[in-house]
């Protein structure tokens, strides 16, 4: 006897309700499956169909209360819920497509909608017992309907569970490329308006040595042009850093960095500006990279706001150093003073509070890393902008202090 004997001669003794209904909820399950995720739309179609042939196949089958039992005392356990009832196998094979299906909604149809359509399929998947008429009242064929309910219920469960994580991903991901779009855009402001200002200064320069020293506007133009194009690798290098997929992508700004845009600082105007960098810094991993970024970012804009609102300041100092006074571990520390200045004829005091996110940003990026930035007057006039980062304790080698 082969496998398959048993199976049709079940198929064939069940009736042609029972039969109808198996393959039809099996045939539509096997094809929403199969084509998966093309069917995805035609899902609630689905749905409506395999629990309306079930239903429908549960009521024509006609198996009244004690029926299987009746005929399972009668023909030797043939009808009983532990015989060879005829009604059983297609009843199992159609109760497992539903099942299936009740998953598949769950995992990937959104809550308020998929309860609709899970509740049809519930109610029908968990019916199909009462084909076999092996209940004789109606509490009892309440139990085990309930009891078949546990299956669809099952898949439910996990189904929503998965669509859960799914779901919690995603709103990671999304919360993850608008830190990433935030990031960015402080960065856009931070280099971008470094030069940007820059190019101010100069421009409002050649205008003011137009008339009287005409031989200098070329000169002035040309420190422009290479401002302008430093904007544009500004701009381009922070996006580019955006691509992970690529080899060659730049790498973050550091502390190396700092003397590049000092020295164009000094450049565009700030003749008195000067770097006091502690050499202890570019030990090999003496400062991680996060720390370094935050370091030159607060340099860019410090020394940014010293051309917007000190533009004829003559002495701008750029300290980095490693403290470790009075610390279990070292921080680094970041200053960038400057003295007073004074403003050329005819050009408007800009507003120290206009578009001004820098500073603010920047506060939360050092306390993220557990630092502290200040920043304001301080005596003999001028303006002081100081940032502690703390810094890892170095690893234990094992060795004993003298």
């Amino acid at each position: 006897m082969t496998v398959t004997a048993p199976v049709a001669a079940g198929v064939a003794g069940a009736g042609w309700p029972a039969t109808a209904a198996m393959a039809t909820a099996v045939g539509v399950v096997a094809a929403t499956a199969g084509w998966w995720p093309r069917t995805r739309r035609a899902l609630g179609t689905a749905v409506v169909l395999v629990a309306a042939v079930s239903a429908l196949g549960t009521v024509l089958t006609g198996a009244g209360p004690g029926a299987g039992a009746g005929a399972g005392a009668s023909g030797g356990g043939g009808d009983g819920p532990d015989g060879d009832s005829p009604l059983g196998l297609p009843m199992l094979v159609e109760f497992a497509a539903v099942t299936v299906l009740v998953f598949l909604v769950a995992r990937y149809v959104p809550t308020p909608r998929s309860v609709l359509l899970m509740a049809p399929l519930t109610v029908s998947g968990s019916t199909v017992i009462l084909r076999m008429g092996t209940y004789h009242s109606l509490p009892e064929a309440f139990g085990q309907c309930a009891f078949m309910a546990l299956g669809p219920l099952g898949a439910a469960t996990v189904g929503g569970r998965l669509r859960a994580l799914e779901t919690r991903r995603l709103r990671a991901v999304r919360a993850a490329r608008r830190a990433q779009r935030l990031e960015l855009a402080r960065d856009l402001h931070d280099f971008v308006a470094h030069d940007v200002s820059g190019i101010v200064v100069l421009a409002q320069a050649a205008r003011l040595v137009g008339s009287d020293r005409p031989e200098k506007v070329p000169e002035l133009l040309e420190r422009i042009e290479a401002a302008g194009l430093r904007a544009l690798a500004s701009m381009d290098r922070t996006v580019h850093m955006l691509s992970e997929s690529d080899p060659h992508r730049p790498h973050a700004y550091g502390l190396a960095d700092i003397a590049d845009v000092v020295e164009h600082f000094r450049s565009v105007g700030g003749a008195g500006a000067r770097l006091e960098l502690d050499p202890a810094t570019g030990a090999r991993g003496a400062v991680p990279h996060e720390v370094a970024a935050t370091a030159h970012r607060v340099v860019v804009e410090a020394l940014t706001n010293v051309r917007r609102h000190s533009p004829g300041a003559t002495a701008v100092r750029v300290r980095i150093a490693l403290d470790h006074t009075g610390r279990p571990a070292p921080v680094l520390t970041v200053e960038v003073a400057n003295g007073p200045g004074s403003r050329p004829t005819g050009r408007p005091a800009p507003d120290r509070h206009r578009g001004g996110t820098g500073l603010t940003a920047l506060t939360q990026r050092v306390q993220a890393l557990g630092g502290t930035l200040t920043a304001g007057p301080q005596t003999g006039g001028g303006w002081r902008t100081a940032v502690t980062l703390p810094l890892p304790l170095p690893a234990d080698d094992g060795s004993t202090p003298p």
